[in-house]
């Protein structure tokens, strides 16, 4: 198949977002917005999900590309969002077309040979206006209750050392009166989260997964690797200066403990491929609107491009980091099936694009709403170590679901 790449002017934010979140692919940066619309025309199928290597890169490069030339993820892109079993069968869609476009205003468009209606499919696209909604039905899984005596249990199995970490999470499942726009969405967690990622891609069992992430996994470009993991978690009460939350997030041992864990882990993993790596010496504050977390950066780089593994294989790597599951992984994993009950899906799977030059960017798949029609699927988590309070972790899920859930409702939710 052939594809071709050319500049375009610069188009209305709003509108590329609308197009995405909607009916497409949406990955926004503060920096760069892609946007995938119109058909899905190849797929990179993973029969194995994560679990087997996969020549991502050599799928997407027996397609030709033509035209001028571009930043990475400009070209012929996959995106995807995967769900958190990185054993489950998952696939990456290649979009007809993908606007890739700076937060300079530089753009461009790539799309398959022959294919014509991008500018009907841009112009013709309504800007979302729905409002949040009441719910209509509520289930909890597991209750608030129920949850706080799940993290009692890990808790207990931590201080005997069996586990060092692991992530407890918990559901909600609702009904609001009209169908949900993702467009909406999108658009409101743009303007409230402006340091997030914003996303919205659909899922292969037919449903949007439309959110506001931190959290990046991997963002691969040519041999270097930027990483950013978050993990320590405070809410910021509303109207008060969250100076003095900030500092004790800082000096929390819980905290730190919490949040040095998937920092050593990711270190370690990248040692075993990359040549240098480097984390910064302690971590940072990154504040959202309600939330405070603890984050390091990470990079890494290899002396030759062509040792570099590509995003995927590095995702392969790392994933799930015991920012959403645990020490050890399989252990962690293990107690989080028998606590949750429930499988998670795609809430803490990655999400994100790779490309046919292997660069790509992959963020962890929380903080959103799985949509389809008026039924809606959230999830939150909290990182169990063996200092935790089962109370202050369940009060922390709470505020997680909060500070994204109020996109598409105006009712609280315990």
């Amino acid at each position: 198949m052939k594809f071709e790449r050319r500049r375009i002017p610069k188009q209305p934010l709003e509108t590329l977002r609308c197009v995405g979140a909607r009916d497409g692919w949406l990955i926004e940066t503060a920096d760069v917005i892609r946007v995938g619309f119109g058909a899905a025309v190849d797929h990179v199928v993973l029969e194995q999900g994560l679990e087997v290597a996969l020549d991502a890169t050599g799928a997407l490069r027996h397609h030709e590309l033509e035209g001028e030339d571009g930043p990475p993820g400009s070209g012929v892109v996959a995106f995807g969002a995967l769900p958190f079993d990185r054993s489950s069968p998952s696939q990456l869609d290649v979009p007809e077309y993908c606007v890739t476009q700076t937060s300079y205003g530089d753009a461009w468009l790539t799309s398959v040979e022959g294919s014509d209606s991008s500018r009907e499919i841009l112009d013709g696209a309504l800007l979302p206006v729905q409002e949040a909604q009441s719910l209509r039905s509520l289930s909890l899984q597991p209750t608030p209750d129920e949850y706080a005596h799940n993290v009692a249990l890990a808790v207990e199995m931590l201080r005997s050392k069996e586990i060092e970490k692991v992530v407890l999470a918990r559901s909600v499942r609702g009904t609001v009166p009209e169908a949900i726009d993702a467009a909406a969405v999108a658009q409101r967690l743009h303007h409230r989260e402006p340091l997030c990622t914003i996303f919205s891609i659909p899922t292969s069992d037919q449903r949007r997964f439309v959110g506001a992430t931190p959290e990046l996994i991997a963002r691969r470009t040519g041999r270097t690797l930027r990483s950013h993991p978050l993990a320590g978690t405070i809410a910021l009460p509303p109207n008060v200066a969250p100076e003095d939350y900030l500092t004790w997030l800082l000096g929390s041992t819980k905290n730190l403990h919490e949040h040095n864990v998937p920092v050593n882990e990711i270190v370690t993993a990248l040692e075993s491929v990359y040549d240098d790596v480097h984390a910064d010496a302690g971590p940072s504050i990154v504040a959202l609107r309600t939330l405070a977390h603890l984050g390091t950066w990470i990079e890494a780089s290899c002396r030759n491009e062509a040792d570099a593994p590509d995003a995927l294989e590095v995702l392969r790597l790392l994933h799930p980091t015991s920012a959403v599951g645990g020490i050890p992984r399989r252990s962690a994993y293990e107690l989080i099936r028998r606590l949750e009950q429930v499988d998670r899906g795609f809430y803490a799977g990655p999400l994100g694009w790779i490309d046919a030059n292997g660069d790509g960017e992959w963020w962890i798949g929380f903080r959103g709403v799985l949509v389809s029609g008026a039924e809606f699927e959230a999830w939150a988590g909290a990182g169990i170590v063996s200092e935790s309070d089962p109370i202050a972790e369940r009060e922390e899920t709470k505020a997680k679901l909060a500070s994204f859930l109020s996109s598409v409702l105006v009712d609280a939710v315990q």
